[in-house]
This record gives C-alpha cells, structure tokens and sequence, in this order.
C-alpha cells in the first residue's frame, strides 16, 4: 500500500518536473552574442542597444526576428545621455527623443508643483480659520491622547495661537 501511495505521488509530480525541465533549455536559447563598438565581445539576455549594427549580432535567440518586430519602440532617451554609438548627435530621431523626455520632465515638475501649491493654499485655508476662532474668544475643545474632551485655558490657547500663527506664516506667503 505504501509504494502505491509513492509510485501515485511520482506520478503526480512528473509532469510539474518535465515542464521545470523543459524550460531550462528554453532559457538557454534566449541568449545575445554581438560585438560592441570597442570590438569587446556581450553575452545578454536583452537584444542589444539600438546602436548596434546587423553585422555586429553574432547570435540571436530563435524565434527573435519576430521577437524584435514585436518589441514597443525605444524608450526616450534622457537629456543629458550622450549619443549611442553609430548616431550623429544630430540625428532628429534622438532630438525628439530628447525633446520628448525633456516634455514629459517639465510636465511632470510642474505637476508635483501646482499639487503642493495645493496642498500649501489648503493648509494655508485651515490655519486661518483656525485663527479666526481662536481670535473669536469662544471656547475651543479638543481631545487629549486619552481620548477625552479637554477645554483650552488662557495658557493653551495662547500656545495653541502662537503655534497657528507660525503655521501661516510658513504656508500664507
């Protein structure tokens, strides 16, 4: 009854085996063999970089003409990365590339700038009407770290107003 129960078990995990086994070899094949343009002979997983002429690929994985029609374009190149090999700094693929990325930058700074400019003008909001209760006499309550209801004394709403004030002049400006 026992090498039932091993012989059903081997059974049951040969298929999880031949596919781990089968994908070995496919790994493998995946393989970039090119020469870079110091002559220096790359070994990669990724095809490789756009600058690299078709004489220069010494190896590519099977399947990777179609691989490579299947592939997105380039991602943009940053500003300040210096021409790839086998460009002219004037290529006007590059400069767009460039022009685009600069773009997407600028785009994204402003972005984070209007949202905390944002969040200053709302925090600017709150702490003057903050103030304008404080400064109306009425009385002010809060919670305490117990949880509990506490009323502000003279001394804590003279705290509590200095602090504001601080609070709007960092954010009011």
């Amino acid at each position: 009854m026992r090498t039932n129960r091993i012989a059903s078990l081997a059974l049951a995990a040969a298929p999880v085996i031949l596919a781990a086994l089968a994908a070995l070899p496919s790994q493998a094949a995946t393989q970039w063999k090119w020469r870079d343009a110091q002559g220096q002979v790359q070994y990669s997983d990724r095809p490789p970089p756009p600058g690299v002429l078709d004489k220069d690929i010494l190896a590519r994985p099977s399947g990777a003409a179609r691989a490579a029609q299947a592939l997105p374009s380039a991602p943009p190149v940053a500003a300040s990365a210096a021409p790839l090999p086998g460009l002219k700094a004037s290529d006007p693929e590059l400069e767009a590339r460039k022009r685009k990325a600069d773009a997407e930058k600028d785009a994204a700074k402003k972005a984070e700038e209007a949202q905390q400019a944002k969040a200053k003008a709302e925090n600017c909001e709150r702490a003057r009407s903050y103030q304008r209760s404080l400064d109306s006499g009425m009385r002010i309550a809060r919670t305490n770290a117990k949880g509990e209801r506490e009323i502000l004394d003279d001394a804590a709403r003279a705290q509590e107003n200095s602090r504001n004030r601080d609070t709007i002049n960092n954010n009011c400006k």
